[in-house]
């Protein structure tokens, strides 16, 4: 007879990563050793659909930052499975791909915060989409769990199995304050990894005018 495949747990990190910091890692990693994932997918968004009409560094610096950011990390890797992909990223499409890719014994987990989770009711197709994965939602101390329950209740009395929550360190880290920074001439070290703040200086990125892309154009 023969043995049955065993089901591992993969979790999917997705963000425009613009740039990548420690914020982020903490909380995929705190993900990982909390639902016992065997590997994590950062996916570095293309074109965001919520950040319409904003400016987003070129897909390409956004990538190889993150690729950087993880690579001392073994269950780590990053997957270039949206910038690849012509229109916008929705998590609808990432994960039917990664489920593809990936196949049946895996597991999918959707690493979020959970302040994007109160907005889910506006993401494509989401019904579909909570059928194909489980959700994990950060949340920092204090957060006010009910406050989720009450938006989870607007979807499906059944839909709360398929969302869990975790809690990551109160880090106020967020990659708009380091382009904010780091065009004014303050420090990012201690942020971000080392190799990260220096691929920034090297190519000189957050500087006004330098290597955007507007978030609406999909050329």
């Amino acid at each position: 007879m023969l043995a049955a495949k065993k089901i591992k747990r993969l979790g999917i990190m997705g963000g425009t990563f613009d740039p990548v910091h420690y914020g982020h890692l903490v909380t995929a990693e705190t993900a990982r050793a909390q639902f016992n994932f065997d590997k994590v997918v950062f996916v570095p968004s293309g074109y965001p659909p919520h950040k319409i009409g904003q400016k987003i560094t070129e897909a390409r610096h956004r990538y190889l930052m993150t690729v950087l950011a993880v690579t001392t990390n073994i269950f780590f890797e990053v997957s270039r499975i949206e910038i690849d992909r012509q229109g916008y990223s929705y998590a609808i499409d990432t994960v039917s791909q990664i489920k593809e890719k990936y196949g049946q014994e895996w597991e999918i987990y959707f690493i979020t915060g959970a302040d994007a989770v109160l907005e889910i009711l506006t993401w494509k197709n989401i019904k579909t989409l909570i059928e194909m994965c489980t959700f994990v939602a950060a949340t920092r101390p204090g957060f006010d769990l009910s406050v989720l329950d009450n938006k989870l209740e607007q979807i499906s009395s059944l839909a709360k199995d398929k969302f869990l929550t975790f809690e990551v360190p109160a880090l106020s880290i967020s990659s708009t304050d380091i382009r904010q920074r780091v065009a004014s001439g303050k420090p990012i070290k201690y942020l971000l990894p080392e190799s990260v703040e220096r691929y920034i200086f090297t190519n000189n990125l957050y500087k006004e005018g330098k290597e955007f892309i507007a978030a609406n154009s999909q050329t």
